[in-house]
C-alpha cells in the first residue's frame, strides 16, 4: 500500500491516505507519485497537494503526520516542534533535546523550565 499526506496552507499536513499500489504502478511496473496524486484528487473532486509518504521512511526522512510541516528544500517531513528548546537535527529531520535523554532504565519526561530530564515517577 501506498500512503499520500494531504497538505494545506503552508504544506501542513491535514491528512493520510492510503492507496493502492496498483494505482501508482504505471505501464512499466514503475511507482509513480503523480498517480497517487491524480487519483486521490479524481476521488474527491479536489486540486489538493499531495506527496507521497513511506511507512517504513524508505524516503522523505519521516513518515507525514497530521501537524507535520513538509519542508520542500529538505524534501522531508518533520514532525511539529514539541519544545522550544529543541533543536532540528538536519539530517534526519527530528527534533533533539539539548541534553540527550539519559541511558539507563528509567523513564523520564522533559521539564522545559530546567531543560532537563526529570524522574517520571
Amino acid at each position: 500500500m501506498a500512503h499520500f499526506a494531504k497538505l494545506g496552507k503552508g504544506n501542513v499536513v491535514l491528512s493520510v491516505h492510503v492507496v493502492n499500489n496498483e494505482v501508482i504502478t504505471d505501464d512499466n511496473g514503475q511507482e509513480q507519485e503523480q498517480l497517487g496524486a491524480n487519483f486521490l484528487n479524481n476521488l474527491y473532486k479536489t486540486r489538493d497537494i499531495w506527496k507521497q509518504t513511506s511507512y517504513n521512511k524508505n524516503f522523505r526522512k519521516n513518515y507525514a503526520g497530521i501537524g507535520f510541516i513538509y519542508d520542500q528544500t529538505k524534501d522531508a517531513f518533520i514532525p511539529p516542534k514539541p519544545y522550544p528548546s529543541w533543536i532540528l537535527n538536519e539530517d534526519i529531520c527530528r527534533w533533539e533535546p539539548p541534553t540527550p535523554y539519559p541511558e539507563d532504565d528509567n523513564n523520564y519526561k522533559w521539564n522545559e523550565a530546567t531543560q532537563q530530564w526529570d524522574l517520571n515517577e
